[in-house]
């Protein structure tokens, strides 16, 4: 395994810990931007570098668009997380973040609703 796809592996990890973490703390119930705080402030205790609402130009024939698509978080430039917070799963939340992962050329990706009773049921991982 090379060093990028390791230390994609061993963030994923902090990833999903924090977000046991975080369900086990407040819960579930709150609005998504409550978590995203959370979340961004346990990757900070952990010195783990990443940059919320990363805006990712995309590439279309001839054309950049500026402003294609935004990250919720994109953990040390290598891991992209999704958050949520809705009673309902919607299968297109998977082929969003798939479509995340190629047009910014990243392999490794979490969909977190927080929004479940137990936090394990809301979390997907998904590997391009």
């Amino acid at each position: 395994m090379n060093n990028r796809l390791f230390r994609a592996d061993q963030i994923g990890k902090q990833i999903v810990d924090i977000a046991f973490q975080i369900h086990k703390k407040i819960g579930p119930g709150l609005l998504e931007s409550v978590y995203e705080k959370c979340f961004c402030y346990e990757l900070g205790k952990r010195n783990i570098p990443f940059l919320s609402q990363q805006k990712v130009p995309i590439q279309y024939d001839d054309i950049v668009i500026a402003e294609g698509l935004r990250l919720d978080l994109l953990v040390d430039d290598l891991v992209i997380v999704e958050l949520k917070a809705q009673e309902d799963y919607h299968p297109v939340w998977e082929a969003q973040l798939l479509s995340y992962l190629k047009l910014s050329n990243k392999h490794l990706g979490y969909i977190i609703n927080f929004t479940v009773p137990l936090i394990k049921d809301g979390i997907k991982r998904m590997v391009l």
